[in-house]
């Protein structure tokens, strides 16, 4: 998200300083932030972020969160007495459900907007739960199935602390030649 970007500079410039200095070793790595969806804010206060370590349990949706919990969050979430479904700056709690359908549905605000004319934000939060239950339910399905086998989980774990050793070593090796150390890795 865009509170990341900081240290995706960080590693960019980073890299290009090596790279420029010792000849292409890193790749330099190339920020995407989504224009819909990238901020999404606490359901309790629009203002400020979602995150998890809001003590606000309702603010924050989870991956893992059951279908009744999603919607008990969603139901709770702030909105306004207005009762008019627009995003607008004036909106913060209206703009962020419209924003959280949009990155999971697909579809643009406006289009959301012409969708929700009319009706009452009691149908925006129902048919915004059924967006997330729906979007999130094949994650927690494929979770409760792999949390369950272990040696499964071990397996993935190991191979890949393996590989990344591997790949680590490999460019650790590259780093250090090229700047003049000794290779520590060759042991």
């Amino acid at each position: 998200g865009e509170d990341q970007r900081q240290h995706m500079e960080l590693c960019r410039d980073l890299a290009q300083r090596f790279n420029h200095q010792f000849s292409e070793t890193f790749v330099v790595p190339d920020a995407y932030v989504g224009e819909t969806g990238s901020r999404i804010m606490s359901l309790a206060d629009p203002t400020r972020k979602m995150s998890k370590s809001d003590e606000n349990e309702r603010a924050t949706l989870y991956i893992l969160d059951e279908p009744g919990q999603i919607g008990k969050k969603i139901a709770s979430a702030v909105t306004d007495s207005e009762a008019v479904i627009r995003a607008s700056p004036e909106k913060p709690g209206v703009s962020n459900l419209l924003a959280i359908h949009s990155a999971l549905s697909g579809q643009t605000i406006v289009q959301l907007e012409e969708h929700f004319a009319g009706k009452g934000y009691g149908v925006l939060k129902e048919e915004l739960t059924e967006v997330i239950t729906e979007s999130l339910r094949p994650v927690r399905e494929k979770y409760q199935e792999l949390i369950q086998d272990k040696t499964y989980l071990s397996s993935v774990l190991a191979q890949g602390a393996e590989a990344a050793q591997k790949r680590a070593y490999k460019i650790l090796s590259k780093v250090y030649r090229k700047i003049g150390l000794p290779d520590r890795n060759r042991g």
